[in-house]
């Protein structure tokens, strides 16, 4: 399930964080609530980010006995 959670901090400090998106689809989705909040003072990238996509894993199997 894709989400982009909003945290507002008692002193006003806005925190963005999305989650269930891979790749650069995460600042793509949020980039709207940046546009209304003002400008970005921080970035943080999660591993998911670099997570292009499904990563196949091929196995080897021994044909011969």
């Amino acid at each position: 399930m894709k989400e982009i959670l909003i945290d507002i901090t008692d002193d006003g400090e806005i925190k963005i964080e999305t989650r269930g998106f891979r790749g650069k689809a995460c600042i793509e989705e949020s980039q709207f609530l940046k546009t209304l909040l003002g400008s970005e003072v921080f970035r943080q990238l999660t591993p998911a980010y670099y997570n292009r996509g499904k990563t196949e894993v091929k196995k080897h199997l021994p044909l011969c006995g």
